[in-house]
């Protein structure tokens, strides 16, 4: 019984550095995804709003699409809707009802840089999209919040290009999901900090409603 368990742990010693060494090279492959939020955020620094009270109603318009990439704006809207839906703190509406605050923007570019080439071909590119949204209160069409977010994802090129295009499709797809991710997390910061709460004079901050047109 002894030399039993002797063999089972010698052979758990052998098995969980082997174990480790899979897990290092599975996570070595596939894509890379990166999304980066730096931009404006805009509204009034007021007491942060109460827990109980109930979520803001919100309706997330359709975005305008001003890349080369077409239908980007129904797939990007509809990650936008699913990510505020579950993660912003706001409760997501049809336009047909009745809402507090509504959300819009425009996916202002999106690009394909190579990151790594043969004297011949690419071999690794980037999805790189640049999205910029903003809130505004639906009875006074004040401006409540604003920010920009990039979502990049990187994928491999073959020879095949069709399947080069299934790839690059993928890829803008998790660009456009971290994109929402993002922003739904960063509403949820400015709502449960009070910034968005409703001042009792119109505000300065209305000036910046140019950032989007």
């Amino acid at each position: 019984m002894r030399d039993t368990l002797e063999t089972r742990g010698s052979l758990a010693r052998l098995t969980f550095p082997a174990s480790l060494a899979l897990l290092a090279a599975l996570a070595g492959c596939g894509y890379q995804f990166r999304v980066e939020g730096a931009g404006p955020t805009i509204g009034s620094a007021t007491a942060t709003s109460s827990s109980t009270s109930p979520p803001p109603r919100l309706v997330v318009r359709t975005l305008e699409n001003k890349s080369f990439e077409p239908n980007l704006e129904v797939r990007y809207t509809n990650y936008l809707r699913h990510e505020f839906s579950s993660g912003s703190g706001a409760q997501v509406v049809p336009e047909a009802e009745a809402a507090d605050l509504v959300l819009s923007g425009q996916i202002l570019a999106v690009s394909l840089p190579t990151l790594s080439f043969s004297q011949t071909t690419t071999l690794e590119s980037r999805a790189e999209v640049l999205v910029i949204v903003k809130v505004e209160e639906t009875r006074t069409k004040r401006l409540v919040w604003a920010q920009t977010a990039k979502g990049a994802s990187e994928f491999y090129v073959t020879p095949d290009l069709q399947f080069n295009r299934v790839l690059q499709n993928r890829a803008l797809e998790q660009a456009g999901r971290f994109i929402a991710e993002d922003l739904a997390s960063r509403f949820l910061l400015q709502l449960e900090s009070g910034q968005l709460a409703k001042p009792t004079a119109p505000s300065a901050s209305n000036s910046a409603d140019t950032s989007i047109k």
